[in-house]
């Protein structure tokens, strides 16, 4: 819903940020923010939801769809992963295609095309990770954007960037800001996001959980809110949020995993996790975890919906009892 009553010269945008697992579509958005808002680790499709990332910029609000990498998979958490990144280009007057520096860039062209199955608009080129590969700025990225046009012939224009330096991360946003079209703004002025703070919440628990765990333990891992309480403050007093989060694992050995020796590793993702949390709320909180083995949640209709994955059009059946 547009908001009313704002200056006549706003303007505002809509860009999709799409791209393969761990090509830094999540990396760029925190960058452009100036914040960790969506999280970030060194495992491919860390991110499973789409949202939106709000930034304003003078009188211009461009709204970034933060969008889970695009792979090929047969299973079901996967199939509707990738409707979410999907449907992230519904809507959007712009798309970033990131592309990978220090992979086969033409063969990402090939296969993102072939993944997202679906004709996109208007798209602009976002060479990431110049900061990894020597002498980036000597590519001769033209020549390889004729070639990846003769594949995507909606791509346009093309920017080399760092979300580690940022170098050119500047000459897109300008670029961006002149693409922006007249009109109101559709977020509030300080929203940051479509989201509710009880989604970056688990979303920064299972940040913390990757990070912690790092290859003991597979993908088979999610984070569901059992309880997210906000206590007013009383007079003279900081007030404070209540969680209580469940850490779904689909084996009991894999729940000793997560629980650590004498419980050190949950108590460690706590304590990260609290500090992410409060940064973002601004808030005192109270963070109470457990690990719960739900076998094969991953395949579970209820737990998807609750975590925010509705069926794809590719699902299979899937279990009825929670």
């Amino acid at each position: 819903m547009l908001l009313e009553d704002q200056h006549p010269d706003n303007k505002s945008i809509m860009v999709a940020v799409l791209g393969a697992p761990n090509v830094g579509k999540s990396s760029l958005v925190n960058y452009l923010l100036g914040m960790d808002l969506s999280i970030v680790t060194n495992k491919p499709q860390t991110t499973r939801n789409r949202f939106h990332a709000v930034l304003t910029i003078d009188r211009t609000e461009i709204v970034l769809v933060d969008t889970p990498g695009l792979h090929k998979s047969s299973q079901e958490l996967n199939k509707r992963i990738n409707q979410q990144a999907r449907e992230g280009v519904d809507g959007a007057d712009l798309n970033l295609l990131l592309i990978d520096l220090t992979k086969d860039v033409l063969q990402q062209f090939v296969d993102f095309k072939e993944n997202i199955d679906k004709e996109l608009g208007r798209t602009w080129v976002v060479f990431t990770k110049s900061d990894r590969v020597e002498a980036a700025s000597e590519l001769p990225l033209s020549m390889v954007m004729e070639k990846a046009k003769l594949i995507m012939p909606n791509l346009e224009k093309h920017f080399l960037t760092s979300s580690k330096s940022g170098y050119n991360v500047h000459l897109l946003t300008g670029d961006i800001c002149d693409e922006a079209i007249p009109g109101p703004h559709f977020y509030d002025r300080g929203a940051i996001s479509n989201k509710p703070e009880r989604f970056f919440a688990t979303e920064y628990i299972r940040e913390q959980a990757f990070a912690l765990l790092k290859d003991e333990l597979p993908y088979e891992l999610a984070v569901v809110i059992d309880e997210y309480k906000d206590i007013k403050p009383k007079p003279g007093e900081d007030g404070a949020s209540h969680i209580s989060a469940s850490i779904l694992v689909n084996r009991p050995s894999q729940r000793a995993i997560v629980v650590g020796s004498k419980g050190s590793i949950i108590k460690e993702i706590g304590t990260r996790a609290r500090k992410k949390i409060s940064a973002m709320t601004d808030n005192k909180v109270h963070l109470n975890l457990h690990v719960k083995v739900s076998p094969k949640w991953f395949k579970n209709n209820f737990i998807l919906e609750e975590l925010g994955l509705p069926r794809a059009q590719d699902s299979a059946r899937v279990w009825r009892n929670k």
